[in-house]
């Protein structure tokens, strides 16, 4: 490779594309991998009200901030840093601060409508969908928003039938059909985290 290669991970709400992309980074090494996850590029939106930012669709491609997204790859791709913003998801805002992101010779992107944008999969080198049944899917969205993004129980009910489902069949699942390889059960399947791994530590040396 004459330049670092760009990794995507994506997949439904809470199919394991954060696990996947975890996995990577502990076996391929930190030092090796900058990391972009797609979900800290949601908007700053502190004109609306906490209640307005509540009713908000983030499961739309038009909550995220993807344009810059694609110039930060752009920026770690021609080795300068870039600097990642840092998203509440408690309050539904960006924080002050940033996270600095340094070139690396992986950039590991992952979300949920990564592949929803042409410029930004244009610049991917490998693409991987994780690809989880929905119940599980639910099941860990709703343990997850309650346990760590302090929502109620019936908020996550009525966001996934209002928004996540329908957003997922809309956008996401469309999206697979752009994947090199489509990897059932996420960070719980081993064959397919050691084949991306190694296929990654070949390309790398």
């Amino acid at each position: 490779m004459d330049r670092p290669l760009v990794l995507g991970v994506a997949g439904g709400t809470a199919s394991g594309k954060t696990t996947m992309a975890n996995r990577v980074l502990d076996l391929v090494g930190g030092a090796q991998v900058a990391y972009l996850p797609h979900d800290a590029y949601y908007k700053h939106q502190p004109h609306l009200s906490f209640e307005e930012r509540t009713q908000v669709n983030y499961d739309h491609p038009n909550s995220l901030e993807t344009e810059l997204l694609i110039e930060h790859v752009r920026l770690l791709l021609a080795g300068r840093p870039a600097e990642r913003p840092i998203y509440d998801f408690k309050h539904h805002l960006r924080t002050p601060e940033t996270h600095r992101v340094v070139p690396s010779p992986v950039i590991l992107v992952d979300g949920i409508l990564i592949y929803t944008d042409p410029t930004l999969r244009e610049l991917m080198d490998i693409k991987l969908y994780v690809d989880t049944d929905s119940d599980l899917r639910f099941i860990r969205r709703m343990l997850r928003d309650v346990q760590e993004r302090g929502r109620t129980l019936e908020s996550v009910i009525e966001q996934y039938l209002l928004t996540v489902r329908p957003m997922h069949m809309q956008f996401v699942e469309p999206s697979k059909r752009y994947a090199d390889v489509i990897i059932p059960d996420g960070g719980l399947n081993q064959v397919a985290i050691d084949m991306v791994v190694s296929r990654l530590r070949e390309l790398l040396t």
